[in-house]
């Protein structure tokens, strides 16, 4: 009521002060009438509706991630029982960094299996040796010769696998032949993001194993993340690998982050009809985390379409509006529509593409259109 009194104390100053007849006709719903003085104290401005460069970024959402040649998961190549937590989380760590000790008989397996294939390929060599020189003397036989030759040339393999094994958890971590302990190592410069569950005395399961090996440690550097941007079919033409893109996150409102398009999908999500745009993201302040969701503008190339001011928009209930000059009624007023459209919101910029409800040259009111909101 307070509102509609100072609206119409603001009309009653546009006529000098005299009320207007009850014989006069009234505004149909949906439209208001002014005086031109009453539109020059509301500050009215009424521009034309026309083609305007629109679309300068697609604007969508995505999620951020890792750069997947900055993360390593971590996992246990052999079964056993954890003994020393060695990382934290949060730990900046360097590569080769122990991590966990674990207690492991696949460790002493391991080496053991290598003395056996020694012992094995030595006793090989020399049955092999003592049959050549028979078959040569023509005292053994072929069969005995082909068979010695065989076991030996079998023993050599097992013995390089044997070794091949040992030097992996020699390579891998710090495998101890003694004591049977594995020491897990960072595979990478960078943070301990993530220690999964990992306490002394908890039983791992190695990845040479049967069972499922789960991921103990995560290390990543965010220094520079990916955003997954999720693109609908129809705005994958316009963007070009490159592109600029920007990055808002709801942990940070007044925070802008910029990056480039680096990755567009071959291949859309039947379900969503969308594709993934990665974009490569600066983060030296560490600000961004995986897995927080984010609103991705990408710039693209400008089109022209017909196109209303951000301003000239009202939400009325679950409606957008405009007010449209309709010239003027049979009491000489100006006349303003109250007109329904539709907008393809989901561009960037200050100019709105319309898809329904307007024509080209019809005028709308780009400033103090909620001052007409209120007269109706």
């Amino acid at each position: 009521m307070k509102r509609q009194a100072a609206i119409l104390c603001l009309v009653a100053a546009g006529c000098g002060g005299h009320a207007s007849s009850a014989a006069q006709p009234t505004p149909p719903a949906g439209e208001a009438w002014l005086t031109p003085q009453q539109v020059k104290n509301a500050n009215l401005i009424v521009q034309p509706a026309a083609d305007q460069d629109v679309g300068g970024a697609v604007v969508t959402s995505g999620k951020v991630t890792f750069d997947d040649l900055r993360v390593s998961h971590v996992f246990s190549p052999v079964t056993g029982r954890v003994v020393r937590i060695e990382a934290q989380p949060g730990q900046r760590v360097k590569k080769g960094a122990p991590l966990a000790v674990i207690e492991s008989p696949d460790v002493g397996t391991a080496f053991s299996d290598v003395a056996k294939a020694h012992a094995d390929l030595e006793a090989a060599e020399r049955d092999y040796k003592r049959q050549k020189e028979l078959f040569d003397a023509h005292a053994a036989s072929q069969k005995d010769y082909e068979t010695s030759l065989d076991n030996y040339q079998k023993a050599k393999a097992e013995l390089s696998r044997a070794q091949k094994k040992a030097q992996l958890l020699s390579k891998g971590g710090g495998a101890d032949s003694v004591t049977q302990e594995y020491t897990l190592r960072a595979t990478i410069d960078g943070e301990v993001v993530a220690r999964n569950n990992v306490t002394p005395g908890m039983e791992v399961v190695g990845q040479y194993s049967q069972g499922n090996a789960v991921e103990l440690f995560t290390i990543g550097e965010l220094d520079h993340v990916w955003v997954q941007a999720d693109v609908f079919e129809m705005d994958l033409a316009r963007i070009k690998l490159g592109a600029r893109a920007t990055v808002r996150v709801v942990t940070y409102p007044n925070r802008i982050f910029e990056g480039k398009v680096d990755y567009v999908s071959g291949q859309l999500d039947p379900n969503t009809r969308t594709a993934k745009v990665r974009c490569t993201i600066a983060n030296p302040d560490r600000l961004l985390k995986p897995e927080m969701y984010a609103t991705v503008s990408i710039s693209v190339a400008e089109r022209k379409a017909l196109a209303i001011p951000r301003s000239a928009m009202l939400r009325l209930g679950d409606q957008t509006v405009v007010f449209v000059e309709m010239g003027t009624a049979p009491n000489g007023l100006i006349r303003f529509e109250r007109r329904p459209v539709a907008v393809d919101e989901d561009e960037g910029g200050d100019y709105l593409p319309v898809t329904h409800g307007l024509e080209r040259g019809e005028k709308i009111v780009i400033s103090g259109a909620i001052l007409l909101a209120g007269m109706i």
